[in-house]
């Protein structure tokens, strides 16, 4: 599990730089969907889908983890490993009309992806803009 260990309670490094501040969520479930659409209307949804077999989308990740900069509880911040959960990451190009591409984020609201980018340019959308 090493990435997710880092994640959610390991030591910290291998999900990008130690004491990342990113309040990651694991996204592994199709119905979770649901529940981030529901939530959109409270506050923005993000989808951050990663491979774990790719630098660039390892490097992405890092460079997300190191500049991210919110508040705690201004966003959701869904984490889905492409290659275990491979039926969420389709259903998340069926359910919001996204091609899929890896690593993407995607930022939900009121229901529908208000911005979505992939590879380096995940690290130019300015979240705070859609708090």
């Amino acid at each position: 599990m090493g990435l997710f260990s880092g994640f959610f309670g390991g030591s910290g490094k291998e999900g990008g730089e130690s004491g990342s501040k990113v309040p990651w969520l694991a996204l592994s479930r199709l119905e979770q969907l649901d529940d981030i659409v529901e939530k959109s209307h409270s506050r923005p949804q993000v989808i951050f889908k990663h491979s774990t077999t790719c630098g660039i989308s390892r490097m992405v990740l890092n460079m997300f983890n190191r500049n991210y900069g919110l508040s705690e509880g201004q966003m959701d911040f869904y984490f889905l490993d492409l290659h275990q959960f491979r039926d969420v990451s389709d259903g998340v190009a069926t359910r919001f009309g996204i091609v899929h591409q890896s690593p993407q984020l995607l930022v939900v609201k009121n229901g529908t992806v208000v911005a979505h980018d992939s590879h380096g340019a995940i690290t130019d959308l300015q979240l705070d803009t859609f708090v």
